[in-house]
């Protein structure tokens, strides 16, 4: 690439050092520029003092050599990867300008186009480190807690492991992902979801690099450290999307495959006709205007259209909690007209309540808590955590599991002193024993709307446990929004009884509804609509999404309270569980087509103009230089518009939470009536 993109931070890696060894590079180039730039002012200024033209002009050769160099180079890497473009054409045109003995055009032309781009990548470098700010937040050291004597200590954050245990006390930033152990305070996680509104925890909780510890005395045990760390896999997908080539990119490359010979042609023919034209200066003339045309037509702007563009949108996404892994993912939303929502833990919270117990004749209510805690103990499964949170307030405790497998999309099974237990669907306990098919259909009538967990014992129907959750406040409003976008067809893909599927997607208002349906149905479903033309994003929480969210066009996972495996599995994920970042998602990628989009219009046609009037003679050889400076000036200008992208978005999330908090933080009218 051009000499501005080889000067920006690499993506690997990357930490305070390397911004340090960045600007620190950025000082030694400016003064190679600096020192070439005062030969070539000596050698401008020796006529004036009556020095001869062949002695003034020894400096002036020495600084366009000096300033050829880094340009040189730049090119001598271009040739090296087979691919010809910005530093080629600039080299190309200062040896010209060289071998004419044009010297001080020549010094000066060098000066200029790597001064402008010194400029300009300075620019782009604090441009991402403002970008790298908004994230960077973890501190450098911590307080590491010794696990015999409890004592405290400070250390660097590479002295921190899974399973340390460090002390974050108020005002704090937390230096790692971990578990809180002892303590309780408010944690304000603005830093990696956009809410402003601090989380309480206690111990338990998780909590998250980054974010700050505000109010007590915290003990953490450390579960991800450094690059590790979810904010850490944030910055590195943002460092990455600098370099990652998407479609878009690849067409670009391609493009100066072809763009470069065409340059030369067309300046080899500038210099021809004119150098054949008989005039005295016609040769002087000639390779003037040719090295002009070099120079404006250098295609640096076109090359960093893509890579500017999504950086500042990965960053704009960030802000709010996206996190995108890949730049064809944020291409790919741009196109999408079919979205297919999961059910649990995205339409809806995910946080169940056990509302009713309807056991088989004959059996008692607790007989069937009972059995249902045992068999779903090992479970991360939503509807598993709130029959263990039912059974907890009843003085339930589980027996011991000799053995535990779970079927996804079925069920568990477990083995416990009494026997197995089966714990899931009702049709796949009618599956394992087709005698109970009467009995179930019974029970599943007292549950209706509801979701169930059937449970069956030692070969004997028990009952099943009714559970419902609630709808996330803005589900509505997400499927209305999505619409307003263009998408097509919202689905809902659940594996949850068609009643309950029913109530659900007639409140939010999906255009068509699965239910019942195994992961392996839900793959199957999707790949038929894929096959039919349609351009799906697909959002879910659970382990059963896996294969649906990496099979879609784009697959969102809903980030901290989803599965491990959704949020591996998919290419976006949110890290503040709003499903308004949905819509979000589409409108930054559609905006983010559309910059580049520009970027690349403007800077072919620049680049075009600017070859239309160096071939004529209209554009001087001291102007090109700037041209071309100002392709770059626009590109990374209409680039860094995406850095601010969804501002009012957030402003407006941060002042409703804030509404909320207060609302929740007031005595209710019955309340200060009781009183």
């Amino acid at each position: 690439m051009s000499t501005l993109t080889s000067t920006l931070p690499s993506t690997t890696n990357h930490s305070a050092a390397d911004d340090n060894h960045g600007a620190e590079r950025l000082e030694r180039q400016l003064f190679i520029a600096l020192l070439g730039g005062v030969l070539l002012l000596s050698a401008w200024i020796s006529p004036f003092l009556g020095i001869e033209a062949t002695v003034s002009g020894i400096p002036a050769l020495i600084g366009a050599l000096i300033l050829a160099v880094p340009l040189a180079k730049g090119a001598f890497e271009e040739l090296r990867e087979g691919r010809a473009s910005s530093d080629s054409l600039a080299s190309l045109a200062v040896f010209a300008a060289i071998a004419n003995e044009m010297y001080l055009a020549a010094g000066f032309l060098a000066f200029f186009l790597w001064f402008s781009e010194l400029v300009l990548s300075r620019t782009a470098w604090g441009a991402q480190r403002a970008i790298r700010e908004l994230i960077e937040l973890t501190p450098d050291v911590a307080r590491l807690l010794d696990p015999t004597t409890g004592a405290e200590r400070e250390v660097s954050l590479r002295e921190l492991s899974c399973g340390s245990t460090v002390r974050v006390r108020p005002g704090e930033n937390l230096p790692a992902d971990g578990t809180v152990r002892v303590g309780t305070s408010s944690v304000n996680q603005a830093s990696l979801t956009g809410e402003a509104v601090p989380i309480e925890v206690q111990p338990g909780t998780a909590v998250y690099a980054g974010t700050t510890n505000l109010t007590g005395q915290i003990d953490v045990e450390v579960t991800a450290v450094r690059g590790d760390t979810t904010i850490g896999k944030v910055e590195k997908l943002i460092r990455e999307a600098e370099g990652a080539k998407g479609r878009k990119q690849e067409l670009i490359e391609r493009l100066a495959g072809y763009y470069v010979p065409v340059v030369l042609m067309v300046a080899g023919i500038v210099w021809f006709f004119i150098a054949k034209s008989g005039s005295p200066d016609a040769k002087a003339v000639a390779a003037q205007r040719a090295i002009t045309v070099l120079v404006v037509t250098c295609p640096g702007a076109l090359l960093i259209a893509y890579p500017t563009a999504m950086v500042a949108a990965f960053a704009a996404a960030a802000r709010l909690g996206v996190m995108i892994k890949q730049t064809r993912t944020l291409e790919s939303a741009a196109d999408i007209d079919t979205v297919i929502l999961d059910k649990t833990g995205t339409l809806t919270t995910g946080k169940f309540a056990v509302s009713r117990l309807a056991p088989a004749p004959g059996v008692e209510g607790a007989e069937l808590l009972q059995a249902a805690a045992d068999a779903e103990q090992s479970s991360n499964h939503p509807l598993a955590k709130s029959i263990l949170e039912t059974a907890t307030r009843a003085r339930i405790v589980p027996q011991a599991l000799s053995g535990y497998r779970e079927l996804h999309g079925r069920g568990v099974a477990a083995t416990t002193a009494l026997g197995e237990i089966f714990a899931g669907r009702g049709a796949w306990l009618v599956e394992i024993n087709p005698s109970l098919a009467a009995d179930v259909k019974l029970v599943e009538a007292k549950i209706d709307g509801m979701s169930s967990v059937h449970v069956m014992q030692a070969g004997r129907y028990l009952g099943a446990v009714g559970l419902e959750d609630k709808l996330r406040r803005n589900a509505h409003e997400v499927v209305s929004k999505l619409r307003e976008l263009g998408v097509r067809r919202v689905a809902m893909f659940t594996g949850d009884r068609l009643p309950v599927a029913t109530r659900v997607g007639q409140a939010v208002g999906v255009d068509s509804i699965e239910a019942e349906c195994l992961p392996e149905e839900k793959h199957e479903e999707l790949k038929y609509l894929m096959r039919k033309g349609h351009r799906t994003l697909v959002v879910g929480d659970g382990i059963n999404d896996g294969p649906i969210l990496a099979t879609a066009d784009v697959g969102v996972a809903m980030g901290l309270s989803g599965s491990d495996i959704a949020t591996n599995s998919a290419g976006v994920a949110l890290m503040n569980d709003d499903l308004r970042n949905i819509p979000f998602l589409l409108e930054i990628a559609r905006k983010t087509k559309s910059v580049i989009t520009l970027n690349i219009t403007v800077s072919i046609l620049l680049a075009i103009v600017g070859l239309a009037l160096a071939a004529t003679g209209s554009l001087d050889i001291w102007v090109g230089p700037f041209y071309q400076a100002a392709a770059y000036i626009f590109v990374i200008a209409n680039s860094l518009r995406l850095v601010r992208f969804g501002e009012e978005f957030a402003a407006s999330e941060d002042l409703r939470r804030q509404r909320d908090a207060d609302v929740a933080s007031k005595p209710s009218r019955r309340m200060l009536a009781a009183q």
